[in-house]
């Protein structure tokens, strides 16, 4: 069994499907794997990761989770937690099938349970595809000491956001432990609740992309990220305050960005595209509602390596918080290619008596685009993108 434990999963999963749970409890929604760099699985790949997913049924929130949430994520309501406790996967929600290698993963259900899959089934696509093909990591903690040195003497705060595409649970342990050995304060948290309880570190996360692409199909693409906002400070009242800007591009959500969320938000997070751009519109916009960018943050998170935390801190030379989230650098630098594939919210509606509308998601990145592309093109004629 790879997913032990219910809390083995990223944060802003749990703070999402307390948001749903609260606003939306019956939205209905579809996800799909998307299979980014085309890896061909063997022939038996879905039988094992039907297996994995149908254990997962039995997990439960362990007494020792629901004290450190309790504890640790003060802003979730007490009633959700409750709910957690009652909480199981049901993997009837799941479908599977391979053809000729081709992987598909469809999810199916109310948002508000359906939405703890993703980063489990992902981690879970890995490991086993690591353990088929026989790969065993190497120089894992030697790699892990390495960054997190380079890290400390950068003076870059970072967090691990690693869970999704691990090259499997233990080496995400072994990677956290050395790194909070070896970074110390620079070392902020982890995404991993489970980890952060283990490793006595602070689980780190707030919204996904998922939450915009959703309220664009309730209310529409150009009060999507307004509404999205607004739904997030209805539930959490200025905590869990890094907003997500790209999911219909950075331009498009600065315009949605009032001054009134710019205050209440403590800063932005930069996912794709190029992060100097980024970082220079994000000051200019905080400058142009005359709030010092000195008081707020953008965390960085696509793609990072040490060396692109080294470009970053240069360009922002104290003019902006500067924090990183980092991930598969991190979780799977052990020798072997790891993989390329998300899963994504592909449609939605708001109760079971609606139909379903497609649920598509831009970005900063053209090659990060993700949904139907005739819908895509509609976006982008009504945000004139």
């Amino acid at each position: 069994m790879i997913i032990k434990d219910l809390t083995d999963n990223d944060l802003y999963k749990f703070t999402t499907q307390n948001a749903i749970q609260k606003l939306y409890p019956d939205s209905i929604v579809r996800y799909e794997y998307i299979n980014r760099g085309n890896t061909k699985f063997p022939d038996g790949f879905d039988l094992k990761l039907r297996r994995e997913i149908d254990e997962m049924a039995l997990l439960t929130l362990t007494k020792e989770s629901e004290e450190f949430i309790r504890h640790k994520c003060y802003y979730l309501d007490h009633d959700f937690i409750d709910y957690l406790k009652s909480y199981r996967f049901d993997p009837g929600e799941v479908n599977i099938s391979l053809t000729k290698g081709n992987l598909k993963v469809n999810i199916e259900g109310y948002w508000y349970r359906t939405v703890l899959w993703e980063v489990p089934i992902l981690a879970a696509i890995s490991e086993i595809y690591n353990n088929t093909a026989g790969n065993r990591p190497a120089d894992v903690e030697k790699n892990a000491k390495d960054k997190a040195i380079k890290f400390k003497d950068l003076q870059a705060e970072y967090s691990d956001f690693g869970t999704r595409r691990r090259f499997s649970f233990d080496v995400h342990d072994k990677v956290i432990k050395v790194l909070k050995k070896y970074s110390g304060e620079y070392l902020k948290g982890t995404s991993n609740v489970f980890l952060a309880m283990k490793h006595d570190l602070t689980p780190i996360g707030t919204h996904p992309h998922e939450w915009f692409m959703y309220h664009a199909t309730k209310y529409g693409y150009s009060k999507a990220n307004n509404q999205a906002l607004e739904a997030w400070i209805e539930v959490y009242h200025g905590n869990l305050g890094i907003a997500l800007t790209d999911t219909y591009t950075t331009d498009i959500f600065f315009g949605s960005f009032s001054t009134r969320h710019a205050g209440l938000f403590d800063g932005v997070r930069w996912d794709s595209g190029d992060p100097l751009q980024f970082t220079e519109k994000a000051i200019n916009y905080y400058k142009s509602l005359n709030i010092d960018p000195k008081t707020k943050t953008i965390v960085y998170s696509d793609a990072l390596n040490v060396e692109k935390v080294r470009e970053i801190k240069k360009h922002v030379n104290n003019r902006i918080h500067d924090v990183y989230g980092i991930g598969t650098y991190l979780t799977n630098d052990a020798g072997v290619a790891p993989l390329n594939n998300v899963i994504k919210m592909t449609h939605a509606k708001n109760r079971e008596t609606e139909e379903y509308k497609p649920a598509i998601k831009l970005s900063d990145s053209k090659e990060k685009f993700t949904g139907d592309t005739r819908e895509i093109e509609i976006c982008k004629d009504i945000l004139n993108i």
